[in-house]
């Protein structure tokens, strides 16, 4: 289930769902849930570990060296990634590695090259 947005009319953080719309209890505001889901799709961004937002496409340089579970590899400082994709969760990167394949990362330990 994804978070409701706060109110936009008052900016109360406890709106809730009835029906197809989204309510705050403080002012009474309802609007519609595909606008609410809109707004909540427009304040994702994904920041690099510097503070730079990061897009889909674009590449990135890994800044400590990270263990791959479940294999013998590290992904090593300085190894460049191209092409990134931006996903939901707690790993927000999905990316290709060389010699590694396909695999996630955490945008805390790369920086926008």
């Amino acid at each position: 289930m994804s978070p409701l947005p706060p109110c936009p009319k008052c900016g109360s953080a406890y709106t809730y769902e009835d029906g197809s719309l989204c309510v705050c209890p403080e002012c009474a505001h309802e609007w519609s849930k595909d606008a609410a889901a809109a707004v909540v799709e427009a304040k994702r961004e994904v920041r690099d570990a510097y503070g730079n937002l990061l897009q889909d496409g674009d590449s990135v340089t890994v800044i400590k060296d990270l263990k791959v579970k479940g294999a013998s590899a590290v992904v090593k400082v300085g190894t460049k990634v191209r092409n990134i994709r931006l996903v939901d969760g707690d790993h927000d990167i999905d990316c290709k590695i060389d010699g590694i394949g396909a695999m996630g990362l955490k945008s805390e330990f790369v920086k926008k090259a």
